[in-house]
């Protein structure tokens, strides 16, 4: 039984998946987008995410990390460099899953997995506070407006 076991395991053995998620990071940041199945763009999103995050941090550290999976030296300081800076307010969801047309040889879903480039906005929070303020100020004008009228 698989309980708790999280992750796709593509029909492959554990060591040949971790390789070719590898090399599909590396792929992908080499190119910034790649042609894929859906269920691989899925799996591959979580490690671009990762990695993405590792960019952001910046330190030492996080650089040794990256180049724990992926082994192009190159690479990994396009993604600290380029890419990361790019990424720097966005708090996530860097990449987006286009869905294309089934593959013609055995109809498998396809898919093109390219990194977000439009600019985020930063949403502000409403404090409760300030909402029940708005409240009492659209009732205060609802019952101004009467007394308009009449005058």
């Amino acid at each position: 039984m698989r309980h708790n076991k999280s992750g796709r395991r593509l029909g492959r053995k554990p060591d040949h998946r971790q390789h070719m998620m590898r090399n599909m990071v590396t792929s992908f940041f080499e190119n910034e987008r790649i042609t894929t199945t859906v269920t691989r763009a899925k799996e591959l999103r979580k490690l671009v995410d990762r990695m993405i995050t590792l960019g952001k941090r910046g330190d030492l550290h996080a650089r040794r990390q990256a180049l724990q999976v992926i082994r192009d030296p190159k690479v990994v300081v396009k993604l600290f460099e380029i890419i990361a800076p790019r990424f720097s307010e966005r708090p996530g969801g860097y990449t987006r899953i286009i869905k294309l047309e089934n593959r013609q040889g055995d109809n498998a879903p396809m898919a093109i997995f390219e990194l977000v480039e439009e600019g985020f906005v930063p949403q502000q929070k409403v404090a409760a506070t300030s909402a029940e303020e708005s409240v009492v100020e659209k009732t205060e004008i609802v019952e101004e407006s009467p007394e308009e009228e009449t005058a």
